[in-house]
């Protein structure tokens, strides 16, 4: 993000299993080596030896714009405009909400049918509740472009979709948003640690996104939002929680918002959760994101060439262009849960989305072009043998 004195892959910066190929870095990231020893200060030299004390001691009450400035360097946010807490959904509730307060003689909400179904869930709930008549519209990625009309009021696009990896631009559709009067709301969570963002340089109002998958701040990782700093004394939060009080220990019988994105904090942040994320974002100060960007793209491209040449049955599901692509390939096969379950037993972990997704996430901090022909190997043998052709890899189980 910094120098770029990286040097790619950097394996070593990561608990990786041994004898596993992990390509589903884009769903949950690794586990950073550092991150234990941190958190196992937090808790016994923080949390332990200092209790409440710790609040102000070890400034967790400052930790949330304190990462949040972390992340919004890699985003391309100014620091004071991007702020943790809380899960993606609410800060795509939180955000889309505000949006629509922006642009009240409006009933149009757009997104696209790659965008991630809770984001799709959150605004149909907001409509519900709210009463007034909104419509979320819904078109193909490919016609977001031309549907951003004047009865638009928020465009609400992931900006890399979870199931094909397919990318918009990001610069040139908050452009059109914003020629059409509409207010923009970007999903960054398959972007952020995957490929070059820059919020500022695009113009858009919001940007949220999570923390667990390319950033590696493990389950449960806190999201982050972010609001264009000309317009945060603007938004009113309709999650007003305590803590986007301007005064917290005020006490204060009426909300007055923070005067920064800080209005946007709802409750407790998860200090614990929030440490092990600080001290996996340290990695980035040593990553330049061009660079990462062009060895993502070479290994896609190479996992792409030889999946064609070498595995029978599959269908590219992702953009064949690499521009329109981000850190992520995925094929269509009819039987592509028990397929990657096969992969799976045998060391190569991706994973699968409804109805036919096999889906392969590339990280550069710790793929290499090794690793994927090894994954590939492993592919073929999977689908020519058919050996996914077993009761044990066509159960079910909870998450796919």
């Amino acid at each position: 993000m910094k120098d770029g004195t990286m040097t790619l892959p950097m394996k070593h910066r990561f608990h990786l299993p041994e004898g596993v190929i992990y390509l589903d870095g884009n769903s949950l990231g690794p586990l950073p080596k550092g991150v234990t020893e941190r958190v196992s200060v937090m808790l016994s030299d923080e949390w332990g030896a200092h209790l409440i004390r710790g609040w102000n001691v070890d400034d967790w009450m400052g930790q949330p714009m304190r990462v949040g400035n972390m992340v919004g360097r890699l985003i391309g946010a100014p620091d004071g405009s991007t702020v943790m807490g809380d899960t993606l959904s609410v800060k795509v509730y939180q955000a889309l909400d505000a949006a629509l307060k922006m642009r009240p003689d409006r009933k149009v909400i757009l997104s696209d049918n790659s965008n991630f179904p809770s984001d799709l869930y959150m605004a149909q709930g907001l409509i519900a509740q709210l009463g007034q008549g909104h419509e979320l519209r819904i078109v193909d990625p490919e016609e977001v472009m031309d549907a951003l009309t004047d009865e638009v009021a928020v465009a609400m696009i992931t900006q890399v979709g979870y199931q094909t990896g397919y990318m918009h631009d990001m610069k040139a559709m908050t452009a059109k948003a914003h020629e059409a009067g509409a207010v923009m709301l970007w999903d960054l969570a398959h972007s952020a640690g995957a490929v070059p963002v820059d919020v500022s340089a695009s113009g858009c109002e919001f940007a949220v996104g999570c923390t667990y998958k390319y950033l590696n701040g493990g389950p449960g990782a806190p999201a982050f939002i972010y609001v264009r700093p000309d317009i945060v004394d603007q938004i009113r939060p309709a999650l007003a929680g305590w803590l986007g009080h301007d005064a917290p220990f005020a006490f204060e019988g009426d909300y007055r918002p923070a005067k920064d994105v800080e209005r946007m904090r709802v409750g407790t942040p998860p200090v614990v959760q929030m440490t092990a994320l600080e001290e996996a974002l340290k990695i980035w100060d040593e990553v330049d994101m061009a660079a990462l960007r062009a060895k993502s793209i070479a290994l896609c491209e190479l996992f792409i060439a030889e999946v064609e040449q070498r595995c029978e049955g599959v269908t590219l599901a992702s953009p064949r262009d690499a521009a329109m692509r981000g850190s992520q390939v995925s094929f269509a096969f009819e039987n592509g849960y028990a397929a990657m379950q096969a992969l799976i037993s045998k060391g190569v972990i991706g994973d699968f989305r409804a109805p036919d997704i096999m889906r392969f996430g590339f990280t550069p901090l710790y793929i290499d072009e090794d690793d994927v022909r090894a994954a590939v190997d492993i592919l073929a043998d999977v689908l020519g043998n058919r050996l996914w052709d077993t009761p044990e890899f066509k159960r079910t189980s909870r998450v796919t």
